[in-house]
């Protein structure tokens, strides 16, 4: 269980397309937006645990033509969110109060967790790193209760991680919160997130 943990904690802490959504919400918008984005990455672990629990994310894995959907669908929604992240870069407002007025982001607790929850779900890297992880550490014959269990291990170390993303970049927003900074930091989510989706791209299931 501790080997396990300590696997998907360097997992969630590898820079990727979570850490540049949760990263750009607390800034832009604040503490709760920053945590809803954390909660949206963390729903989009539990889907993708129970898919290999359950042999779904294997299918994915292996169909050729399932993979290659979540795969486009999942870069087009990255690039989307990198393109209006650049576009927040080039646009000039007043960040002394509140979201960015000319920031792309869109209001609500719920855009952040939609953001995470599909940059992680439209991953079908995702897939692959769970179907090729969990059963080595599940002894032979394990039920789906204790595949369950793992995957609810994944979520915790996963949620608690990114939370704590978004409370210390909350916490230092003052800073942050700087024009000049914030034009960087759209500017590189951006980049980053564009680069991630044409990465995807070409990807592939084996």
């Amino acid at each position: 269980m501790l080997t396990f943990g300590g696997v998907v904690a360097l997992g969630a802490m590898s820079p990727g397309p979570d850490f540049a959504v949760v990263l750009r919400r607390s800034v832009l918008a604040g503490r709760a937006h920053g945590m809803a984005s954390a909660v949206g990455v963390a729903a989009g672990v539990f889907a993708w645990a129970v898919a290999a629990a359950t042999g779904v994310a294997a299918l994915v894995a292996v169909t050729s033509v399932a993979f290659t959907v979540i795969k486009l669908v999942g870069a087009g929604y990255l690039v989307y969110l990198g393109v209006n992240a650049l576009r927040s870069a080039l646009r000039s407002g007043d960040f002394r109060s509140g979201p960015n007025p000319g920031s792309t982001v869109e209001p609500g607790l719920w855009g952040a967790f939609r953001d995470g929850l599909l940059c992680n779900a439209l991953n079908p890297k995702a897939a692959i790193f769970f179907v090729a992880l969990l059963p080595q550490f599940l002894p032979a014959g394990a039920g789906l209760v204790s595949m369950l269990t793992l995957s609810l291990v994944a979520v915790v170390i996963t949620t608690a991680w990114f939370i704590t993303v978004a409370n210390v970049v909350a916490t230092a927003r003052r800073v942050l919160s700087r024009p000049a900074t914030r034009r960087f930091i759209d500017g590189m989510s951006g980049t980053v997130l564009i680069g991630l989706g044409v990465r995807l791209v070409f990807t592939t299931a084996r």
